[in-house]
């Protein structure tokens, strides 16, 4: 019994080394540090508009602040508007680069490169469009003047030094700031 609590003991002390190790690596050679800069995104704006729906879009910087490049392996749009919170528009988002557009929804893998790095920007100018259709007869006006508030979640799966992870950047979608930009009227009831 004794000789396994030594072997427990070496293993543990083995592993507690190796991450010292490992963590002092990273903190000496870094690793990437990605930001996205939800807080100065642009507007949304219109992108096309009929009686039944609406795609509106707005841009955001995602910034590699670190010292190791990383590589953006997916990015999803994901708007949160359940039915049971409103059901008079359905949702649909869409992630591309800006000035890349792709008309099969596929987001290709970015590299961003380290900060100061001369090989490649750190910056992917993130474009986020939503689609809302009007559901239930109604008009896209008419639905727009009972909207709700809803978030629209940007997804996107990173990997670097670090193993690859799922971040999110959370964006509030308000009633007012669409139908100010639709031009309707919101109700409030």
């Amino acid at each position: 019994m004794e000789m396994i609590e030594h072997i427990i003991v070496a293993v543990v002390l083995i592993y507690l080394a190796v991450c010292t190790v490992v963590k002092m690596y990273f903190n000496i050679k870094g690793q990437e540090i990605v930001i996205p800069k939800k807080d100065e995104r642009t507007p949304f704006k219109i992108e096309s508009r009929d009686e039944k729906s609406m795609t509106i879009s707005t841009t955001m910087d995602l910034v590699n602040e670190g010292k190791q490049s990383a590589l953006i392996v997916d990015c999803i749009v994901k708007p949160q508007l359940p039915f049971e919170q409103y059901d008079g528009i359905a949702v649909r988002g869409k992630a591309e680069v800006d000035g890349v557009p792709r008309e099969d929804d596929y987001f290709e893998a970015m590299v961003l490169f380290a900060k100061g790095d001369p090989h490649g920007s750190n910056v992917i100018k993130l474009k986020a469009i939503v689609t809302l259709t009007a559901r239930k007869g109604m008009t896209l006006n008419e639905a727009l003047s009972h909207m709700v508030d809803f978030p629209v979640e940007i997804i996107y799966r990173e990997v670097g030094r670090t193993p690859m992870h799922f971040s999110i950047a959370r964006i509030i979608l308000t009633a007012e700031e669409l139908t100010q930009l639709a031009g309707v009227k919101l109700i409030r009831e």
